[in-house]
C-alpha cells in the first residue's frame, strides 16, 4: 500500500487511549480516531474523546454507534447491574461481552476502505481489571484473523495491531504519556462519572488510575465527587 502513513486509532476518552493517540502520532501516523456510543451507561467518555482527538490532532474522529446493551450482560451496559466499589476477584462484571473483539473489527473494515494497514488499541495486560479482551493473546489472534478474513490480508497487504500499553504498568503509561503531550485532564476513566464528568473515586478504574497517577509522582488531574 502506497500513500501517507495512516492508522485508526480507538479511542475511548480515558487514560489509556489518549497515550496511545498520542503514541501513533509521534510515530507519524496520520491518526483517524474512532469512538464508540455503545449503550454505556453514560456518554461523558464520548465527550472526552471528542477533545482528546481535537487536543492530540487527530486527523478526523468517529464515533459509531452499536447496541451492545440489548445484550447486557456487563455493569457497564445494564444500570440494573451495580458497578462493584471494592476489589473483586476474577473477571468482573464490568468486563463487556466480547467489546475489544467488535470494537477492532470496526476499525479494521474502516482500516481496509481508508485505506490503512495499522490498528491502534490501548489495552493493558498489567494495571487492568483482568479482562480476557486485553491480554497479549487476544491482540494476536486477532491480527491473524484480521490478515486470513480480508481481502487486503489475504492479497499481501497485511494488517498490524498496534497495542503499545499492554505490558507496561499505569505509571509508566502516565509517563509516556506526558513526555507525548497528553492532558490528562481532558480524560475520563470512571465507570459511573456523574453528569458533570467528577469521578466517583470509588471504582476500578478509579482506583487504577488514582494508583497510576501516585506511582509516578505525578499530580492527579481528575476532578472526584468526593
Amino acid at each position: 500500500m502506497s500513500g501517507p502513513k495512516r492508522a485508526i486509532v480507538l479511542l475511548s476518552g480515558g487514560l489509556d487511549s489518549a497515550t496511545t493517540l498520542a503514541i501513533a502520532k509521534r510515530e507519524g501516523y496520520q491518526c483517524h480516531a474512532l469512538s464508540f456510543a455503545y449503550g454505556q451507561r453514560h456518554a461523558i467518555e464520548l465527550d472526552a474523546a471528542k477533545r482528546v482527538a481535537h487536543s492530540l490532532g487527530a486527523v478526523e474522529h468517529r464515533t459509531v454507534t452499536i447496541d451492545l446493551a440489548a445484550f447486557g450482560g456487563s455493569a457497564l451496559t445494564d444500570s440494573q447491574i451495580p458497578i462493584p466499589e471494592s476489589p473483586s476477584t476474577g473477571i468482573p462484571v464490568t468486563y463487556v461481552p466480547a467489546r475489544n473483539t467488535i470494537f477492532l473489527s470496526y476499525a479494521l473494515g474502516w482500516a481496509e476502505t481508508l485505506p490503512a494497514r495499522d490498528i491502534f488499541i490501548g489495552v493493558n495486560a498489567v494495571d487492568y481489571s483482568g479482562y480476557p479482551d486485553c491480554r497479549p493473546e487476544f491482540i494476536a489472534a486477532f491480527q491473524s484473523v484480521a490478515n486470513l478474513g480480508t481481502k487486503a490480508g489475504v492479497t499481501g497487504d497485511p494488517f498490524t495491531i498496534h497495542a503499545p500499553l499492554i505490558e507496561l504498568a499505569k505509571a509508566e503509561i502516565i509517563r509516556i504519556g506526558q513526555q507525548a503531550g497528553v492532558d490528562y485532564s481532558l480524560t475520563v476513566s470512571c465507570y459511573q462519572p456523574d453528569t458533570a464528568g467528577h469521578a466517583c473515586g470509588l471504582c476500578d478504574s478509579c482506583r487504577l488510575r488514582a494508583a497510576g497517577f501516585a506511582a509516578a509522582g505525578v499530580d492527579d488531574p481528575t476532578r472526584y465527587r468526593t
